[in-house]
C-alpha cells in the first residue's frame, strides 16, 4: 500500500528574533541559508520593537526581500517581555526558535540541531551562548570577561543541574502552545530577568526543559560604561521583582545570607562604589570589583 505524504508531515519551524536599534540582516541571511538546507516549513520573523535609528531600520528593512522571511515595525517600545509575546502570537507554526539579535551562529548546523530535537518530548529545548575561544583581543571588556567567568555555568551538564535557574532567552526553542499559556510577564519593561521569571514560571506549570549543545555565540561585546548601566539597569528590575524571583537569583541568595551585615555594605558602596565604578568602565575591569559593585548597588536601592 502506498501512503502519501503532503507538505504538512514536514517540520515546520517559526524563527522569532526581537530587534532594538540593532542591524540583524546578515544573521537572518545564515538562518535562511540554513533553514532552506532542512526539509521543513519555516518563517523568519523579525519585529523591531520601536527602533529610533534610521539607519539600523533601512538594514532589516531588507529582511523582507528574503523569502519567507518579514520585518515588522512597531511604533512604540513596549520592552523585551511584550515584544517577545507579540512575535508569540504572530508565528503560524507550532515550534518557536526566539533568538537574540546581536548574536551569531557557531557552524553550519544549528538549524539542523534543532530540527532534530523537535519531536522530542520537551516543552523547552534550551541552547544557551557562549564566547569565542579567540576572544582574547576583548579581555579589557567587562562584558567578554563576565561571560568568559560564567562560562564554566554553561555546560550542558551544568545547565541541567538547575534546567529552570538555567534557562535563558537568547537562545531557546518552545511549544507555541507552552509559550501562549506562559507569556512573558510584560510588566518587565527595562533590562533583565524576564527570562529568569519565565523558568520559574515554566517549573510552576510543569513543563520540562532540555538543555543541548547548540549555542549561539556573542559576535561583539558593548562598551564597558554601557554594560555597567545595562547591570545598573538589571539590578533595578531584581529589586522591583524579588519576591517573585526569590529562589531563582544568586544575588537574591547572597543577598539573605548577608543580610546581618547589610549596613556595612552599604556603606561600602556609599565609600568606594564610585571608585568601583570608574575601575569597571575604565581599561582594566575585574570580576571582583563588579561583584562587590553588583552587591553594593542592589543592597543600596532605596524601597
Amino acid at each position: 500500500m502506498l501512503f502519501h505524504t503532503d507538505k504538512h508531515d514536514k517540520k515546520q519551524l517559526s524563527i522569532l528574533i526581537p530587534t532594538y536599534n540593532d542591524a540583524c540582516y546578515n544573521l537572518v541571511e545564515e538562518l535562511h541559508r540554513q533553514a532552506c538546507e532542512e526539509d521543513i516549513d519555516y518563517e523568519i520573523i523579525v519585529a523591531d520593537d520601536g527602533s529610533t535609528d534610521e539607519n539600523t531600520i533601512q538594514t532589516n528593512a531588507r529582511i523582507n526581500n528574503i523569502p519567507q522571511c518579514s520585518y515588522i515595525t512597531r511604533n512604540e517600545n513596549r520592552g523585551r517581555a511584550a515584544i517577545r509575546n507579540f512575535l508569540a502570537k504572530t508565528a503560524r507554526y507550532d515550534q518557536l526558535l526566539f533568538m537574540d539579535c546581536d548574536m551569531a551562529l557557531p557552524d553550519n548546523l544549528f538549524i539542523s540541531r534543532y530540527i532534530n530535537e523537535i519531536n522530542d518530548e520537551a516543552d523547552v529545548i534550551d541552547g544557551h551562548t557562549c564566547i569565542h575561544t579567540d576572544d582574547e583581543t576583548w579581555g579589557r571588556n567587562l562584558r567578554y570577561i563576565t561571560e568568559r567567568a560564567a562560562a564554566p555555568m554553561h555546560s550542558v551538564e551544568m545547565r541541567q543541574k538547575t534546567p529552570y535557574q538555567s534557562f535563558a532567552t537568547a537562545n531557546f526553542m518552545i511549544r507555541r502552545e507552552t509559550m501562549l499559556a506562559h507569556p512573558f510577564d510584560e510588566r518587565f519593561r527595562f533590562y533583565g530577568y524576564e527570562d529568569v521569571l519565565l523558568g520559574k514560571e515554566l517549573y510552576l506549570c510543569g513543563a520540562q526543559i532540555k538543555h543541548i549543545d547548540n549555542p549561539v555565540l556573542f559576535k561583539d561585546y558593548e562598551p564597558n560604561g554601557s554594560f555597567v548601566a545595562k547591570t545598573e539597569e538589571a539590578m533595578h528590575t531584581l529589586h522591583r521583582f524579588k519576591i517573585e524571583l526569590q529562589g531563582y537569583s544568586r544575588l537574591l541568595t547572597l543577598e539573605n545570607k548577608l543580610r546581618n551585615i547589610a549596613p556595612a555594605i552599604r556603606l561600602w558602596h556609599m565609600l568606594f562604589g564610585k571608585a568601583e565604578r570608574r575601575i569597571l568602565t575604565g581599561s582594566s575591569p575585574n570580576m571582583t570589583i563588579f561583584n562587590l559593585y553588583r552587591l553594593g548597588y542592589y543592597m543600596s536601592i532605596k524601597e
